[in-house]
């Protein structure tokens, strides 16, 4: 992490309730910071056969992938597209090469050197994010992640954790267990490597209690960020069809926004909040509707905040 304005009290969040990670970047680099998503042409080990052939029960056809993506295209073409399509004048802006679709460890150390060099040698690169699964984060793998921690690069590896409960782990079709994501989390730490951790509020059969209980977990481990994402259903995934029979309930726009704010006032002040609420477009989400707009969700848990007057940590000072 690179050490500049101590951002662990919320003095220096910028009005924000929550520690979020844009303006950490902006603090640090001076200029907008952008995501490029990007879709190696990797696979997963819960769709190819290794461990199932079906994927997470969430999990669409293109492997979470942004609905920008071209999975056709190469790594550099992919790059370009999303580079023009975010362009706006003349503002100064550098970009964070984010390997997204899939599972982005998955491979031979060799082919993953490819892809990361062939990113990080784009223009205006200012960082690297490599999502992948807690189960796919060999010594040989962690080591080259490593090896591109540098002061003048922004490395991140994004790990699905998703909840720390077994059962609901197994509702997920995920094929791998806490335990599995507390090494990688202890693996990774260990070589200095930034985590953020990706993690589900509303799934099936998780009490508030529980998802609470995920927060305080999350808080004891050396993670230094947070992707927090409603349960939504996709097009396409075993999820719709569960939806579909009126098998399982999703959380309501109220329900999300006060979760949201318990979840946080119990995270450590210092993780970085990545993101508050899931993202996905008209054509492939099927619910909840509200998803379809995030500031509005965003906006309502800062409001939420507001009238508590809390904030990310309240609960654990």
């Amino acid at each position: 992490m690179h050490s500049g304005k101590n951002r662990s009290e919320p003095k220096s969040w910028n009005g924000k309730p929550y520690n979020f990670f844009g303006d950490y970047l902006y603090e640090r680099f001076g200029v907008r910071i952008l995501k490029l998503s990007l879709d190696a042409h990797l696979n997963c080990p819960n769709r190819d056969g290794t461990l199932d052939s079906e994927g997470c029960i969430f999990c669409a056809p293109d492997g979470s992938a942004s609905p920008a993506i071209n999975p056709k295209s190469d790594i550099t073409t992919q790059m370009t597209t999303a580079r023009n399509a975010f362009r706006r004048g003349n503002v100064p802006t550098r970009y964070i090469a984010y390997f997204q679709a899939f599972t982005n460890t998955y491979a031979p150390v060799e082919k993953l050197k490819e892809l990361y060099d062939t990113a990080l040698s784009f223009p205006d690169i200012a960082g690297l994010m490599i999502g992948t699964r807690p189960d796919c984060l060999p010594e040989k793998v962690l080591d080259l992640i490593a090896s591109y921690n540098n002061e003048g690069l922004e490395l991140w590896l994004e790990i699905g954790m998703q909840t720390m409960h077994t059962r609901s782990l197994q509702f997920l079709n995920r094929h791998h267990t806490h335990a599995q994501t507390i090494d990688a989390i202890t693996r990774a730490a260990s070589r200095n490597i930034n985590i953020c951790l990706h993690l589900i509020l509303g799934i099936p059969g998780e009490s508030w209690e529980d998802m609470m209980k995920t927060a305080q977990e999350v808080s004891t481990l050396p993670v230094r960020g947070v992707k927090l994402h409603h349960l939504h259903v996709i097009r396409g995934t075993k999820l719709e069809a569960l939806y579909l029979e009126n098998s399982i309930a999703l959380m309501t726009f109220t329900d999300y926004v006060s979760t949201a704010c318990d979840f946080l006032e119990r995270l450590r002040g210092d993780i970085l909040i990545h993101r508050l609420s899931g993202d996905r477009g008209r054509e492939t989400l099927i619910a909840p509707a509200w998803g379809l707009h995030k500031g509005t969700v965003i906006k309502a848990i800062e409001d939420e905040f507001a009238r508590r007057g809390t904030h990310q940590g309240f609960l654990r000072m």
